[in-house]
Order: C-alpha cells, then sequence, then structure tokens
C-alpha cells in the first residue's frame, strides 16, 4: 500500500472500529485510550510500505495494532491492573446461562478474570470475543491455529471454573 494520505485516512475510517475495540481492551482511561488510539494510528502510517496484499487488511491492522497496545501495556506499568472492557454479548458467549439479576456480579468477575490474563491471552480473547475465525486469530498473533484452539480451550475452562468458585461462594 502506498502512502497516500487520503487513502490512509479512508482505511482508518473503514477500519475504526478494530482501533476503537483494541483500545477500549488495553486502556481503561479516556485519554490513556486516545494515547493508544493515536500511537495505532502512526504505526500503521510509518507501517503502510510493509503491507503485504497476501494477508487481509483487517489482519494486519489487528496485528499492528495488538503489537502497538502491548507495546503501550509495558511500558506503562501502571496498565497491568487495568479491566478489559465486555458488554453483555460476552458474557452470554462464556457464561452459563445465569439470572438477570447476575448479570452486574458476572461482568465484574469477567473483567477480573481478563485482567489476569497475560497479553498474548488477552489479545486472543479480544479476538475470540469478536468472533475471528481460528485461522484468522493465528495469523495475527503468530501462533498456530492448534495453539490458538488450545488455548482458548484452557481459557474457557479457566473462566468456568472462576464462575464456578464464585457462584459457590
Amino acid at each position: 500500500m502506498k502512502k497516500d494520505r487520503e487513502q490512509f485516512l479512508d482505511l482508518i475510517l473503514e477500519n475504526r472500529k478494530i482501533i476503537y475495540k483494541i483500545c477500549h481492551a488495553y486502556c481503561r482511561g479516556p485519554e490513556d485510550k486516545k494515547d493508544l488510539e493515536q500511537e495505532i494510528i502512526l504505526q500503521l502510517w510509518h507501517s503502510a510500505d510493509k503491507y503485504d496484499e497476501q494477508y487481509k487488511l483487517s489482519t494486519w491492522i489487528y496485528r499492528i495494532a495488538l503489537n502497538v497496545a502491548i507495546s503501550f501495556l509495558r511500558r506503562e506499568s501502571s496498565r497491568k491492573k487495568r479491566l478489559s472492557p465486555v458488554d453483555q454479548h460476552i458474557i452470554e458467549r462464556i457464561a452459563d446461562e445465569r439470572e438477570p439479576q447476575d448479570l452486574e456480579a458476572n461482568i465484574e468477575l469477567l473483567y477480573r478474570f481478563i485482567n489476569q490474563l497475560d497479553e498474548l491471552n488477552r489479545a486472543l480473547m479480544l479476538l475470540y470475543l469478536d468472533d475471528h475465525p481460528y485461522k484468522e486469530i493465528a495469523a495475527i498473533l503468530g501462533i498456530s491455529e492448534s495453539n490458538v484452539a488450545t488455548k482458548i480451550s484452557r481459557i474457557k475452562q479457566q473462566l468456568k471454573q472462576a464462575f464456578a468458585t464464585e457462584t459457590s461462594k
């Protein structure tokens, strides 16, 4: 992809949801989200000439955005304890069926659980919960498809145990 300013702005506008999701998954405060968003866009601009057209554009954007987000977190040690934002459909996708009044408690538990994951697993869950196929997740994260499946299975088991432990209290 050539560095054409107009084309780049269109690319950012068309894919702003990817950047938005990653910023909101890795940062809590609005200033941090804005800083990360700017860093991602800057890195996309610097990397535009290196885009390999054999990959989907969204895969390339995810890969760069996740790498920037992980680097951002490593630089900011205070970020390690931040919570990842989730919404109701994520809870429904991972958790067992719960009563509606339990939803708030389930969201809280999921926040705590995702916060404990390392950067790779957090990125993996972000992509999984965003309904990306395993093959695409593997390409974005640079791991094998079987490794993606194994990691997701293990994380889901850990989450089920966390929910079971919490609800038995």
